[in-house]
């Protein structure tokens, strides 16, 4: 397939973005512009001390832009920040060639990327609102959705009933989303009494990696892109015996991800909101890592799930120098695990760090159950950790112990035919 030719533009603003920044940032820019699959051809970088309401950029640069792009037959320039409709429709008149945002770019590569038609729904979403003020006589083809008598008013210009179409499949989105939510609530109600662990942190750290290592049986592709995983996958985390954690590969976080993506992926970002602990896995081989993670932390602000147990697991260890510093890393993140997902360095060290992480949220308790009760004794063997198991009689003392927030489903399950002790 040909891919596009594309130019990257960024603006330093000293002192609050710097121009090694802005060339770091324009390099992350082209790792998505090649995942969207455009190859690039130059980068643009300009030093002001305010955005040009017209251009974002001087008229100048503009000019310096237009010159290479006509020399080059540039297809797009893509800005690392979001453009005004009044700057885009602007730039694209006088450069003659297509004009994309950050935004928009994560938005064309997530609709690349989506696979499930959740995922498929949730794209369209955020891109109809990003597109919505941006209209410019694009959208008549959903008028096939809807047409005959009636679908326009009198005196109605073609613009005006494009935003209306535009609201209407908004609309239907949404409740086909919400419809979407309630049928998972109903399918993973069974996950409320399972110790739920989510993998989060920023695009291309490493979390398919580590879960496929975490959990042989996985079988999700990790790749070496931007956003490859965007459907969110629960595995079986098995700890030890009659232990074990639901872990779930949620969609990768990344500076300035897009409100209305983070709006419009919000019943697949509830496995990070429901999780009861979180492993945020860090590219510990990045320059910017420390960058990174405070955009993580961030979105997870957003998300309304910063006070959640979160275990650090810097990845990609074997990629260090040996001068690495490491112990500046523990000693600002003392429960910092390093390790290689994929050469499976350190992943036992890590599961027995989960381990002992859950510790402190589990209860030790006795039961004291009649023989012919053997169904709650086999559930209690799979649905704890059983401790102990003493024959007296009739009667059966099992000693097990399970995560604090299962007592309530436990103390049903026993019911009053038990008589259950705190220890």
């Amino acid at each position: 397939m040909l891919r596009e030719k594309a130019v990257l533009v960024g603006v330093s603003r000293p002192p609050e973005v710097h121009k090694w920044q802005v060339q770091d940032y324009l390099s992350e820019l082209e790792q998505l512009a090649d995942t969207a699959g455009a190859v690039v051809l130059g980068k643009f970088i300009q030093e002001r001390d305010h955005i040009d309401p017209a251009f974002f950029i001087g008229k100048g640069k503009v000019n310096e832009l237009s010159d290479f792009v006509k020399q080059t037959a540039t297809d797009l320039v893509i800005f690392d920040e979001e453009l005004s409709p009044v700057q885009a429709r602007n730039l694209e008149t006088f450069l003659e060639c297509k004009i994309l945002d950050r935004t928009a770019l994560i938005l064309q590569i997530f609709a690349l990327r989506a696979k499930s038609a959740q995922a498929k729904l949730q794209v369209e979403l955020a891109q109809l609102e990003y597109f919505l003020p941006r209209l410019t006589r694009q959208w008549t083809h959903l008028s096939k959705q809807k047409g005959g008598i009636g679908t326009k008013g009198p005196g109605e210009t073609q613009i005006e009933t494009d935003r209306r179409l535009v609201w209407q499949r908004i609309s239907y989105l949404k409740r086909k989303l919400e419809l979407i939510s309630r049928q998972q609530e109903t399918r993973t109600k069974w996950r409320e009494h399972i110790t739920r662990i989510a993998l989060v942190g920023y695009t291309n750290a490493g979390k398919s990696t580590l879960m496929n290592a975490l959990c042989p049986q996985s079988g999700i592709q990790g790749e070496n892109r931007l956003f490859a995983t965007l459907d969110t996958t629960s595995r079986r985390l098995n700890l030890k015996t009659n232990k074990h954690a639901l872990l779930s590969d949620t969609v990768g976080f990344i500076r300035k991800l897009p409100h209305k993506l983070v709006q419009s992926f919000k019943s697949t970002l509830d496995e990070v909101r429901d999780a009861d602990m979180l492993l945020h896995v860090v590219d510990a081989s990045h320059p910017n890592y420390e960058e990174q993670i405070q955009v993580v932390n961030q979105t997870l602000h957003e998300l309304g799930a910063e006070n959640k147990e979160v275990l650090m697991v810097f990845n990609k260890a074997d990629m260090l120098p040996d001068d690495f510093n490491f112990n500046a890393i523990r000693a600002h993140y003392p429960n910092a695990v390093f390790v290689s997902a994929e050469r499976g360095i350190n992943i036992e060290h890590l599961k027995a760090h989960i381990s002992e992480v859950m510790e402190a949220e589990f209860q030790t308790r006795t039961a004291r159950v009649h023989i012919s009760q053997y169904k709650i004794i086999s559930q209690l063997h799979d649905e704890t950790e059983v401790l102990e198991k003493k024959y007296d009689g009739e009667f059966v003392e099992v000693v097990f112990r399970l995560p604090k927030k299962h007592l309530k489903h436990v103390d049903a399950l026993l019911g009053k035919l038990l008589d259950v002790q705190a220890d």
